[in-house]
C-alpha cells in the first residue's frame, strides 16, 4: 500500500494530534471536571492524580506538538506504570485486565517520542524538530 506513503509526514501528526487529544481528556476530567466523570477532583498526591498532571501537561504538549518527544516519552513511560502497576496484576490478557487503552498510548507514544511530531506542529515551525 505506496499510495498513501506521500501522507506519511501528515498522518504523522495526525496520529499526534488525535492520541494527545484523546490522552488529554483524561487529565481535564481530572483536574478541570471537563467532562465531569468518577475521576474528577481526584488529589495529586494520588497515583492516579500524578498521571493526571502528566495526561494534562503532555497531553496538551503532544496536541500543539511543543516539546513533543520529551512530552511523549514521559507519556509512554507513565503509561507503561499505569499498565503494570494497575492493570497487569489483575489478569494477564489486556482485553480482561482493562489495560489495552494503555498499552496502545504507550506504544503510540513511544513512537512519537522516536520519530517527532510531523510536519504540523510548533516544534516544526520553530526548527526543534
Amino acid at each position: 500500500m505506496t499510495f498513501l506513503q506521500p501522507f506519511s509526514p501528515y498522518l504523522l501528526s495526525a496520529l499526534r494530534i488525535v492520541s494527545g487529544l484523546v490522552f488529554l481528556q483524561h487529565g481535564t476530567t481530572k483536574y478541570l471536571s471537563i467532562p465531569a466523570t468518577q475521576m474528577s477532583g481526584i488529589s495529586p498526591t494520588t497515583m492516579p492524580g500524578a498521571a493526571g498532571v502528566v495526561e494534562l501537561v503532555c497531553g496538551a504538549l503532544i496536541v500543539v506538538g511543543l516539546f513533543s518527544r520529551p512530552a511523549a516519552f514521559l507519556a509512554s513511560g507513565t503509561m507503561a506504570v499505569a499498565y503494570f502497576m494497575a492493570h497487569a496484576p489483575q489478569n494477564f490478557y489486556p482485553i480482561l485486565n482493562g489495560g489495552e487503552l494503555a498499552i496502545m498510548y504507550c506504544f503510540a507514544f513511544l513512537y512519537i517520542a522516536a520519530a517527532g511530531p510531523g510536519p504540523l506542529s510548533v516544534d516544526r515551525i520553530l526548527g526543534k524538530a
